[in-house]
């Protein structure tokens, strides 16, 4: 059941698994995208591990508050919030949950927005997971093939958008799994019914742009990390994991043969096992 908070000026929509009062989680999704595609059963595999586990929309995705006034930003030209907005964003949806820290998990760009946040907000991140992530735009450029995919046009209407889904999977997907196109095709058509915002996309993205770099800021942190990483990634390619592993002080990078921009089902267990090692381990100092 979604429910929805007033944090940092904007409301936010989130919804979670398992109890309260159990290690407290934060899933924070990636460019574009909205909380249903971190997939139920994932979510459900890491409450059984004793977590209390709370997904959102980001600003400007899904049912969270769009930001319609700023327009869609020039590709290059001003961007209406930055980063450092949207992790603020997360703490104060933090607030509302009464969770004065908690266990982070980021996919993507939601990886940059956990990493802003153990940043911006020292003392409440309790761990930080980083996924196929990376801390700056220059880092690790994307493929042509996976540039194409980015930058192109919005689709005109649900069943282009299902159809532009799965040809964009196949180029930033997992080439070492067989696609789930039977899932692709159901999360792209639930996510285009809940809010369909090209515009939104596009203002994160030039957040993401407009950012700069995170490096200095992730040697000063001092909690448990764990970044993970696709090794045949062409949206983030692999040395945007390398890059945030070697800045963040004792991280652990744990790669995965054959895996693109996305988490095949296969990997799900040793995923779940590596956060809860991370989650189940000593608290950061101070």
């Amino acid at each position: 059941m979604i429910a929805r908070a007033k944090a940092n000026g904007i409301e936010i929509a989130y919804d979670s698994f398992g109890t309260p009062g159990a290690r407290p989680l934060l899933l924070v999704m990636g460019l574009g995208t909205q909380l249903i595609h971190w997939d139920d059963d994932f979510c459900r595999l890491l409450a059984e591990q004793g977590h209390h586990v709370v997904r959102f929309d980001n600003r400007d995705a899904g049912l969270s508050t769009h930001l319609r006034e700023f327009g869609r930003p020039e590709l290059g030209g001003a961007a209406p919030y930055l980063l450092d907005d949207m992790a603020d964003d997360t703490a104060g949806l933090m607030d509302v949950l009464g969770w004065p820290a908690a266990h982070v998990v980021g996919v993507s760009m939601g990886g940059m927005i956990a990493q802003v946040l153990a940043i911006r907000h020292r003392g409440r991140v309790l761990s930080l997971t980083s996924m196929m992530s990376t801390p700056g735009p220059q880092a690790a450029p994307p493929s042509p093939a996976a540039t194409a995919v980015l930058l192109a046009t919005p689709p005109a209407g649900r069943e282009e958008a299902i159809a532009r889904s799965q040809a964009a999977w196949a180029v930033i997907g997992s080439p070492g799994y067989e696609p789930d196109r039977a899932r692709i095709a159901d999360v792209t058509g639930r996510a285009f019914d809940r809010c369909f915002d090209p515009a939104g996309t596009a203002r994160q993205l030039a957040a993401i742009m407009a950012s700069g770099d995170r490096t200095e800021g992730l040697r000063g942190l001092g909690v448990p990390a764990l970044v993970v990483h696709g090794e045949a990634d062409q949206l983030v390619p692999l040395a945007g994991g390398r890059a945030t592993a070697e800045a963040i002080p004792g991280a652990r990078l744990l790669t995965f043969p054959g895996m693109g921009h996305d988490l095949p089902r296969p990997v799900w267990p040793d995923l779940v096992a590596a956060i809860t090692r991370l989650t189940a381990g000593p608290a950061p100092a101070g």
